[in-house]
């Protein structure tokens, strides 16, 4: 608490919250299609994302889409990012899935 001069007040919560590091994927790639929901294979695949200097969140993959080029890409979401799923390119060394049942 901040000593104010009604008596003590809440510290102000910044307006914008910090940004997960770029680090889950090397390059920004750009989706060259959006996929339609015919072509999306949807999922819920719990997965580890890789945030670089051996810091690991969790996230979920919740779908699955190859683009023509033959490249899969993912609808990933990292857990406590406070940003949306948004599809990129899938990078196994960045992004480990783990299992979702039968533990």
């Amino acid at each position: 608490m901040v000593e104010g001069s009604n008596g003590p007040t809440a510290p102000a919560v910044p307006a914008v919250l910090p940004a997960v590091p770029p680090a889950v994927f090397v390059a920004p790639d750009v989706m060259p299609v959006p996929p339609t929901d015919r072509e999306v294979r949807w999922v819920y695949q719990p997965v580890e994302v890789d945030l670089g200097g051996g810091r690991w969140a969790p996230g979920r993959i919740s779908g699955w889409w190859q683009d023509p080029a033959g490249r899969n890409w993912c609808r990933l979401r990292v857990g406590r990012s406070g940003r949306p799923a948004d599809w990129r390119p899938f990078e196994p060394d960045r992004v480990r899935l783990l299992p979702a049942s039968g533990l």
